[in-house]
């Protein structure tokens, strides 16, 4: 019973990352834009969370502030983001990839100063993950229970039908795209802060873009989400308590969730999985075109 609960608990420990960052990408793709660049907003709000945290206290600093130096990191790159595929309508999949490099390779670069110094204050773990599953239910509300959220999904349905009804279409997924960047950045802190309270280059590890698969394998729905983080956080802590007890490499646990997306993509695929995907996700708004 303990090792269960144990297991649990790490499962819990490792989701609520993939948590937080896939309801932000939830919230993106909703409105119609898809953004690949949440590994790079995480990073940026790793390191702008532990730089706020250390420097406003050599190590036990105000870390709540440093929280919200995270999310306004991962804001401010989504911004980018929207800009260049909103505004300029860019292809908005080479805009995710090219802000995931920028976004690992400047936090990689102004990071190196913060490289192996302590952060002897961190916030206990169990706020975060409350408020990962607070957040999963106050998006369902907001999504499928408010004025704002109807208009947010008409937007990613069909803008030029929201924009008949004096929806402004550009308006709401700015403001999507910024509250996912926010999220992502959130999830960011939260490894840097609380998970590994440390700076260390390339920490997420790949959890970005497990949270992108995520959001199709729930099919859009952030109460989903809530179980398919739980289950990749527990793929997780497998993958490490069954490292070094089987006549196995490493480099094969290492990869057991990336396959595992892959499976489940596959397997999301052949049921039909993207029928429930936003019929305007992709696709930039030109007003006066159907």
């Amino acid at each position: 019973m303990e090792e269960v609960i144990n297991a649990l608990a790490r499962a819990l420990s490792f989701g609520t990352p993939l948590l937080i960052a896939c309801l932000g990408a939830i919230l993106n793709e909703r409105a119609g834009v898809v953004n690949l660049g949440v590994e790079g907003m995480m990073a940026l709000g790793a390191l702008a969370g532990f730089a706020v945290a250390y420097g406003s206290g050599a190590g036990d600093g105000n870390l709540w502030l440093a929280v919200l130096a995270a999310m306004l990191a991962g804001a401010l790159a989504a911004l980018l983001h929207g800009f260049v595929t909103i505004t300029l309508q860019a292809n908005q999949f080479v805009s995710g990839l090219a802000l995931t490099m920028v976004g690992l390779g400047t936090a990689g670069l102004l990071g190196k100063r913060y490289e192996g110094l302590p952060l002897f204050n961190q916030p206990p773990e169990w706020p975060f993950t409350l408020g990962a599953f607070v957040l999963a239910g106050l998006l369902a509300f907001v999504l499928y229970a408010t004025r704002w959220g109807l208009s947010l999904r008409s937007v990613g349905e069909n803008p030029a039908a929201a924009d008949l009804l004096g929806i402004n279409v550009l308006r709401v997924r700015y403001l999507a795209v910024a509250a996912g960047g926010s999220l992502a950045g959130l999830a960011g802190a939260y490894l840097s802060l609380v998970y590994r309270p440390s700076w260390t280059d390339g920490m997420t590890a790949g959890l970005g873009w497990i949270a992108v698969a995520l959001v199709i394998f729930v099919g859009w729905s952030p109460l989903r989400a809530v179980f398919g983080a739980i289950f990749f956080g527990l793929l997780y802590y497998l993958q490490f308590r069954l490292q070094g007890q089987a006549a196995i490499p490493s480099e094969v646990f290492a990869s057991l969730p990336y396959l595992l997306v892959i499976l489940v993509l596959a397997l999301s695929g052949l049921r039909g999985q993207q029928g429930s995907a936003p019929e305007a996700l992709g696709k930039p708004y030109r007003r006066g075109e159907r």
